[in-house]
């Protein structure tokens, strides 16, 4: 191997999901990975506890904002439960885990310490609700375009909305 085929190594697909969501998003993560021969991590991020501190080891150290842990155990649970079915039968070899803290941050640390190759996201669900909590973080897949090099793979949840729709976030 040379120097530079080294430096262009693909490293894994990571598919940040949330529970609930549409299985597109992990099925075309993980077409991705399959394309570039490489691993697929499906991630996704426990909002309700954040990173206190980070050890020179790369040990992150959490705080909860939320005493509920058996929440975040249940999301992880539902997320890999979805994985497995969307990826059943599917030969790309895949895991499951949970990062902490803003979703955006949190996949760019993940994404730094694998070397990932890109980082697959989906597009909100329509709604008051998300439209409210877009408004107040941000959309992650606009965040992560804009604060790390790879590339960032946005996969539409919804069916498309018409030329002549309002948009859901207007």
């Amino acid at each position: 191997m040379t120097d530079h085929s080294a430096r262009t190594a693909a490293g894994p697909v990571i598919a940040g999901v949330v529970p609930g969501q549409s299985t597109r998003v992990v099925r075309e993560a993980a077409r991705q990975a399959a394309l570039a021969h490489v691993e697929l991590i499906v991630v996704h991020v426990d909002t309700t506890r954040f990173v206190a501190f980070e050890d020179p080891d790369g040990y992150v150290h959490s705080s909860t904002v939320d005493v509920a842990g058996a929440a975040a155990k249940a999301a992880l649970d539902e997320v890999r439960r979805a994985a497995a079915e969307a990826l059943a039968g599917d030969p790309v070899a895949w895991s499951v885990r949970q990062e902490i803290g803003d979703p955006a941050l949190a996949l760019i640390r993940l994404a730094d310490a694998v070397h990932a190759s890109v980082l697959v996201v989906g597009t909100r669900k329509r709604g008051l609700g998300e439209s409210l909590r877009e408004f107040l973080t941000g959309s992650v897949a606009a965040r992560l375009s804009h604060r790390q090099r790879r590339p960032v793979l946005v996969v539409p949840q919804d069916d498309p909305v018409g030329a002549d729709d309002q948009l859901p976030w207007e």
